[in-house]
């Protein structure tokens, strides 16, 4: 249940005038045009309207389309000077790209040409130490034939000299006469001639 306070109760039931408007209380509503329709406020709207749109004109012109003007103007500038930058360091990348290319190049083409170099040089030192081998071999093959022909004409020598002993010893076994080692080898070699 809702209780009215006594003080609301005792209200006077007279008219109450509103101090802002004058109109009493109770008349404002339901009664007239609404304000931006009456026709008797038209001239004092549309001056109002002029002057507030000359005001807000203004301050457009004045204020705030300067300001955004620069700040575009400044946006378009930092553009501009961001995409020079990226085109001089896509060109210095590309600079550095071409000479890398180069140099790996280069580097490729020395290395072929050392590569060759130590090839022709492998091939020129092996050549010129089985030149040398080949000369010592021969040199030794000649050293030996002659120890070996050196060697066969002293067996040879000894073999006439053990034949020429041999033969005298036998002769003398069978005859048991000695026989002089002049004969011996005399009949060594005419045993040999024939």
């Amino acid at each position: 249940m809702f209780v009215t306070p006594a003080y609301a109760e005792e209200a006077p039931a007279t008219a109450v005038t509103h101090t802002e408007t004058g109109v009493p209380h109770g008349a404002e509503h339901g009664k007239g045009v609404f304000p931006p329709f009456d026709h008797t406020t038209f001239a004092s709207q549309l001056l109002w309207l002029v002057i507030t749109f000359g005001v807000f004109y203004v301050l457009m012109q004045r204020v705030i389309v300067p300001r955004v003007g620069g700040i575009l103007e400044n946006r378009h500038d930092r553009i501009a000077q961001d995409i020079e930058e990226a085109r001089r360091l896509k060109a210095e990348s590309d600079a550095a790209v071409e000479g890398y290319e180069k140099e790996l190049s280069a580097a490729k083409a020395k290395g072929v040409q050392i590569a060759s170099a130590a090839r022709e040089a492998a091939k020129a030192e092996a050549a010129a130490e089985r030149k040398a081998v080949e000369a010592e071999l021969a040199k030794k093959i000649a050293e030996a034939e002659a120890s070996i022909a050196a060697m066969k004409a002293k067996a040879i020598a000894e073999v006439d000299t053990i034949a020429t002993e041999t033969v005298a010893v036998i002769v003398e076994q069978l005859t048991g006469k000695p026989l002089s080692a002049a004969d011996a080898a005399a009949a060594v070699t005419a045993e040999k001639r024939g």
